[in-house]
């Protein structure tokens, strides 16, 4: 099945606190979700669609290794230089909500180690593998996608949660494998626009789409907005 768009705003509701930007800030996009449900793929993919239009760097977090950079530096979707990883070292939550200091420095590193080559457009935050209720600190990213996976079951949009509700995007990936594992992609699409209103979701197979065509329209259309401001 192709990819889908459900209540497709260009960007999230003023329903939590937002970052201040200031002019000339690269966009901060959280990307956030459980484990396996296929984050450091996405941002692979978003990656390779944008490394030849913009100025972009990837910040990754993991409990207590580097595996998720790693795995984007062997696969070169960007210069290693572009690549950094936070370890952890607990609940992946923690350092993305609760105490963000290392995020914040990482960021200020990856700034300041661009800034005489034009500066940064964008940083993409992932977040290390966690549960339903993880959510990025709006004082860490601007906009936050959350990523869930059909293998979880269809009962996940419906379950809820922060990621799942009050995320900028939500996107329920790897729709290939509906059949396998007796997901029903309509419940999911339901249930999803239930909990979340207006706010968007994105149906997607990274299989079938490797650019993740919906979720790359959105990343652009808020890359618009944030250059617009």
């Amino acid at each position: 099945m192709p990819p889908h768009f459900l209540d497709g705003q260009p960007h999230g509701h003023s329903d939590r606190p937002r970052r201040v930007r200031h002019a000339g800030e690269p966009l901060r996009i959280g990307v956030g979700g459980p484990v396996g449900s296929g984050k450091t793929a996405l941002v692979a993919a978003l990656c390779r669609q944008l490394r030849d239009e913009l100025s972009l760097a990837v910040l990754t977090n993991d409990i207590y290794t580097t595996e998720d950079a790693d795995f984007l530096r062997r696969h070169a979707v960007l210069p290693d230089d572009r690549i950094a990883a936070v370890q952890t070292g607990g609940c992946p939550h923690t350092a993305i909500r609760d105490d963000i200091t290392a995020n914040l420095d990482a960021i200020d590193d990856l700034v300041a180690a661009h800034d005489h080559l034009g500066g940064l457009d964008l940083i993409l935050v992932e977040s290390g593998g966690d549960n339903l209720t993880a959510t990025f600190s709006s004082g860490l990213v601007d906009v936050q996608i959350f990523v869930i996976d059909v293998a979880g079951g269809d009962k996940v949009p419906r379950k809820g949660g922060p990621g799942v509700t009050y995320s900028d995007l939500l996107v329920v990936n790897k729709t290939d494998l509906a059949p396998l594992v007796g997901a029903d992609l309509d419940v999911m699409r339901r249930d999803s626009a239930a909990v979340r209103g207006e706010r968007p979701t994105a149906l997607i197979s990274l299989t079938a789409d490797p650019a993740a065509t919906p979720v790359l329209g959105w990343v652009r259309e808020q890359l618009r907005v944030a250059q617009a401001v």
